[in-house]
């Protein structure tokens, strides 16, 4: 088999409304699952909102009348999305690139680490917290004298016949306070932040560029006579 296409890229203009997104997205993985369409890359914004993930826990959501709740149908628990937050819809065969549910959930983490490193920033993987984070020197540390870790990108993946929806964000330049609505991915001892709030000048569409520049080198070489494989990548999730 070939090596597979790139994906069609989308940057979705002004704050793309929630259940519409979704709606969209389910009806792109239909489609790529026949065989209809090739794979999709959607760049967004949503207006702000929580999102309840499968295994969010209702305890969680200690603001409910804040903002709009949608259950997202994705793994993982409660996440924001708003406003200065760049939202990647990623719909990828993985039945092209391996059935490997572990190694896609890592080349996901390995994409948003290759997208920081190009504005110097490190982030880094944590064994039991799925997402990205960036150690924070500057703020107090824990209790037990641990370093505090900020959040900066959240992955949520849902896979039907092997094709993946829903996907990642990364906080450019949210409101952080919106956070505070919800205990982010259930995890309490660590907060959140954001490029901007690293002292970063960054836009959207600097993000956008090193999101499609840092891809190929993740993604890109993958195919069938090549998959991914979960012991390739040298780390357990």
């Amino acid at each position: 088999m070939p090596p597979i296409s790139a994906p069609q890229w989308d940057v979705l203009p002004g704050l793309s409304d929630y259940a519409a997104t979704l709606a969209a997205m389910e009806a792109r993985v239909a489609a790529i699952s026949r065989g209809a369409a090739s794979e999709a890359i959607w760049l967004l914004e949503h207006p702000p909102l929580y999102t309840a993930g499968t295994s969010a826990k209702p305890e969680d959501l200690t603001a409910p009348e804040r903002f709009p709740v949608y259950n997202a149908g994705r793994g993982g628990q409660y996440t924001y999305h708003g406003p200065g937050q760049r939202v990647v819809y990623a719909m990828l065969d993985l039945n092209r690139r391996g059935r490997d549910l572990r190694c896609f959930v890592h080349q996901m983490e390995s994409w948003v680490i290759a997208t920081l490193a190009e504005f110097g920033v490190r982030g880094e993987r944590r064994a039991g917290r799925v997402g990205v984070w960036v150690t924070r020197p500057d703020k107090p540390p824990l209790p037990d004298g641990s370093p505090r870790e900020d959040k900066i990108a959240a992955i949520g993946i849902k896979l039907r016949r092997w094709v993946s929806f829903h996907g990642l964000s990364i906080n450019v330049e949210p409101d952080l306070d919106h956070f505070a609505g919800i205990v982010p991915c259930g995890i309490r001892d660590h907060g959140v932040t954001s490029l901007v709030d690293l002292g970063l000048p960054v836009t959207m569409e600097d993000v956008d560029l090193a999101l499609m520049r840092s891809f190929n080198a993740v993604f890109g070489a993958i195919s069938a006579e090549k998959p991914c494989s979960a012991a390739a990548t040298g780390q357990s999730l």
